[in-house]
């Protein structure tokens, strides 16, 4: 963000949950072994009775707020005030939440009251920071048009099987790609780091909620800051898709199905169409079940099929922007979702298709892929099935 851009009252947040691995981590780099913190025999004679995290631990993620958020890239922060007022323990999630309270014009400093609570919404630690904004000269990445080759793509759920495909499917062909993920990180970074070192590409990866809009306009800042606008956009996330019969189910099975094909595509159409205002493409990731119903999967079916709505209405209201947004439909897929399925289901299932097998999650990427190509510049609002021709329609 540049100094004229920042607003007294600004606020942002992330969260993390610390892990025994962060522990292991902090004290290989620091050398603080003290047995408070790594010791539970130690710790269970203290007042204390479990070993806790260092403070500077819980800290340190001050400065992903600072460099990633608020400013973000170009932050100087060269003053801390810290108070410890709560332990904090491995398994703890913390919410590090950034406020502007001051801006000094003169300067190009800013103030932030930075306080980090628990899962518990205690406050752990109190704060205040002071950050200088370091601008630099760049000019604001061009709008991109058809003629341009140089694509972004933001891959939303890229740690699952779809997700991941595309991924590497579109890092060979030389897109800068960000990852999304919503959990797991350990997976985001190490694709982060082959695709670079096999693609020379840039990559970068980013947790969110995408049913929050908040966290998601935060996120395409977050892009925006490292590689440009983005161009190209595929929602492959998801969550898990229990069997429930109907008479057991709650509205709540259908909302959280819905906060995420629905209200999480929403808001991510609304902030990649304010930054691609001339050409850009969308792909959604539907399901079979909207054509061929399957037993007790009424939330997630009834899910997708508004996803398809919206898409196929949004195709229409963004055609004036140049923005193209399409579908591809699996039928059922090699990944884990479907990991539970058990054999018998799985061959049943691939001798209904007529390719006599179950799709892989390259069969899907390839559509997906051809769906982001200029080879499909006059498609919009369609759906390709990707289902070895169980559905023909």
């Amino acid at each position: 963000m540049k100094f004229e851009q920042i607003e007294i009252g600004q606020k942002a947040e992330i969260k993390h949950r610390i892990t025994l691995e962060d522990l292991e981590s902090f004290v290989r780099i620091t050398g603080d072994d003290n047995q408070l913190h790594v010791n539970e025999k130690f710790a269970s004679r203290t007042s204390l009775r479990k070993p806790v995290v260092h403070g500077m631990l819980s800290a340190s993620f001050i400065s992903t707020i600072i460099g990633t958020r608020i400013p973000g890239d170009g932050a100087l922060w060269y003053e801390q005030h810290l108070e410890f007022l709560q332990p904090v323990r491995v398994g703890d999630q913390i919410n590090v939440q950034a406020e502007v309270v001051k801006k000094i014009e003169r300067l190009k400093v800013i103030e932030l009251r930075t306080d980090i609570y628990n899962q518990h919404k205690q406050k752990v630690i109190s704060g205040t920071s002071k950050v200088k904004i370091v601008e630099n000269d760049n000019t604001e990445p061009k709008s991109h048009d058809p003629g341009e080759k140089t694509y972004r793509a933001l891959i939303i759920g890229a740690t699952g099987g779809i997700g991941s495909a595309v991924a590497h499917n579109l890092a060979a062909l030389g897109y800068d790609i960000v990852l999304h993920y919503n959990r797991n990180k350990d997976k985001a970074l190490a694709l982060k780091d082959f695709l670079q070192k096999e693609n020379g590409v840039r990559a970068y990866i980013y947790k969110a909620d995408i049913g929050n809009s908040r966290e998601v306009t935060e996120m395409f800042e977050f892009i925006k800051n490292r590689i440009g606008y983005v161009n190209r956009l595929v929602h492959s996330a998801t969550g898990p898709v229990p069997n429930i019969s109907f008479v057991e189910l709650e509205w709540e099975d259908y909302q959280n199905q819905i906060d995420i094909h629905v209200k999480g595509f929403f808001n991510l159409i609304r902030s990649f169409s304010l930054q691609c205002k001339s050409y850009g493409k969308v792909v959604g990731i539907s399901s079979q079940t909207t054509d061929y119903p399957f037993s007790d999967l009424s939330p997630y079916t009834t899910a997708k099929s508004a996803m398809e709505g919206l898409i196929r209405s949004l195709a229409l209201d963004l055609s004036k922007n140049g923005i193209r947004l399409n579908m591809v439909s699996p039928g059922i897929t090699e990944t884990d979702l479907n990991a539970n399925l058990p054999q018998k289901a799985r061959l049943l299932a691939a001798s209904r298709t007529p390719l006599k097998r179950l799709a892989q999650p390259d069969d899907v990427a390839n559509a997906i892929h051809f769906l982001l190509s200029d080879a499909s510049d006059y498609l919009t609002g369609q759906t390709i099935k990707v289902n070895g021709g169980v559905i023909m329609n």
